[in-house]
């Protein structure tokens, strides 16, 4: 990144990506990497997301002819991930679990993958972990013990279950 000179938003959402990487030790493919770094510049100044509700879009998309459809589906993953990543907590606001973010915008990416080694298709299998990224953004955890519990054992999430560890000082079982 030999480009990336100044504190630019996409060197500040880089830096910001590589040390999420690193408190959840997960390492993302570049693919992966620079997708994630691209849906937070598009959404980092577009507050009426908050306002969305994701299962009303995914309906509307799926009646939608193919081209504006993909495009639908693609923004419903995309907000699901931001939701689930950066603001779990509007789960319980909304009266849903996190479960709901990532099952819906898993199925919204898998809708619009085109075979099993696309982008959307991998993005549909590394929900969960990019979701653990982003979530991993803030240095400090965002989750309550029983969060955590939550996303480790009904998500499989890896950072769920380290701060888990943080919390209990032991190793939870199911």
């Amino acid at each position: 990144m030999a480009l990336l000179l100044s504190e630019t938003p996409l060197y500040l959402w880089h830096e910001a990506v590589k040390n999420a990487e690193n408190r959840c030790a997960i390492t993302l493919d570049d693919e992966l990497e620079a997708y994630l770094i691209s849906l937070l510049m598009r959404y980092s100044n577009k507050p009426e997301m908050a306002q969305q509700v994701f299962a009303k879009s995914y309906l509307e998309a799926m009646q939608q002819q193919e081209k504006i459809r993909n495009v639908s589906l693609q923004n419903v993953g995309d907000q699901c991930l931001l939701f689930a990543g950066l603001f779990p907590q509007q789960a319980e606001k909304r009266h849903v679990t996190i479960t709901y973010f990532v099952d819906l915008g898993r199925a919204a990416y898998s809708t619009i993958s085109r075979t099993a080694n696309d982008l959307f298709w991998i993005l549909s299998m590394q929900f969960v972990a990019l979701m653990d990224v982003l979530q991993s953004i803030p240095e400090k955890p965002v989750l309550l013990p029983l969060e955590a519990y939550d996303q480790w054992e009904k998500l499989g999430s890896k950072r769920a279950l380290q701060i888990l560890k943080q919390y209990t000082k032991g190793f939870p079982t199911r």
